[in-house]
């Protein structure tokens, strides 16, 4: 007995005095260094500018967060089939890239309240007699791979049970098929199509409408298992609605009614 009790002290022991295990959020803090995943070819979210340099809604909310954590932002660029493997592999700490916070994405990582809040529109080839979503019936449609508008819009067509969807990697990709004929129209967000029709690099091409999807909510994301990063990546979004960071920033690269990041009736 008193070698039981002795064995049972010692392990109590040794559990007591063990050195706790850092988690993300102290590993960040200690490297000095975020590394943030951001698709920068999702202008007004993300884009280079005339030299070279990442710019962006996301770009600017990765430089806030380093900022609160007081270390270093690393802007890794990230095509939109990439992000979560990015994250996967190690080669980045956190999300900011405009990502849907789907069911099935937090069955992998771990995802923040909504940061942002998307509109989808469609945007069509001036060629294609298309005026609304439903002119898109019967024609050749094409979005990113993966994401919530391309994901919505492929299932709207196997719907329709006539037409074509075609996936792209890139919404730069998508924007060139478009203007080339490639394909007749696409739905993204209402912020990339406007920046695309204003930018003067895809000719022929104009908005023509809302597509009738949900909101689009995206949010930050990390591993799943770092709660205690999790939890401070909460509380930055919290923070900068409240101070207004997030006003200013949308103000900055948007513009118009500010989206609301509450679901009505479901939390305010």
């Amino acid at each position: 007995m008193r070698t039981k009790l002795f064995v049972l002290a010692l392990a109590a022991t040794a559990f007591l005095t063990a050195p706790a295990s850092a988690d993300k959020l102290d590993d960040i803090i200690s490297s000095g260094k975020l590394r943030c995943a951001v698709v920068l070819d999702f202008p007004p979210m993300g884009s280079r500018d005339a030299d070279n340099n990442p710019v962006g809604f996301d770009v600017d909310y990765c430089n806030d967060l380093a900022k609160a954590l007081g270390v270093e932002a690393e802007i890794v660029e990230t095509p939109f089939p990439e992000r979560i493997p990015a994250l996967m592999s190690g080669r980045v700490d956190v999300g900011v890239a405009s990502t849907s916070d789907t069911l099935e994405r937090a069955k992998t990582v771990g995802m923040s309240i909504p940061y942002f809040a998307f509109e989808m529109a469609v945007t069509a080839n001036d060629e294609a007699g298309i005026s609304s979503f439903e002119d898109m019936k019967g024609k050749v449609v094409g979005a990113v791979a993966g994401t919530f508008e391309g994901i919505a819009l492929e299932a709207q067509v196997n719907e329709w049970g006539e037409g074509e969807y075609r996936p792209y990697q890139t919404q730069a990709d998508v924007f060139l098929a478009l203007s080339q004929g490639q394909i007749d129209a696409t739905v993204s967000t209402s912020t990339v199509a406007q920046a695309n029709v204003k930018s003067g690099k895809f000719s022929g091409i104009s908005v023509a409408g809302k597509a009738p999807f949900d909101t689009d909510y995206v949010a930050l994301f990390t591993n799943r298992e770092e709660y205690g990063f999790l939890n401070y990546l909460n509380l930055f979004v919290n923070q900068q609605v409240r101070t207004g960071r997030y006003a200013e920033l949308y103000e900055k690269y948007v513009g118009g009614d500010l989206p609301e990041l509450t679901v009505p009736n479901v939390y305010r």
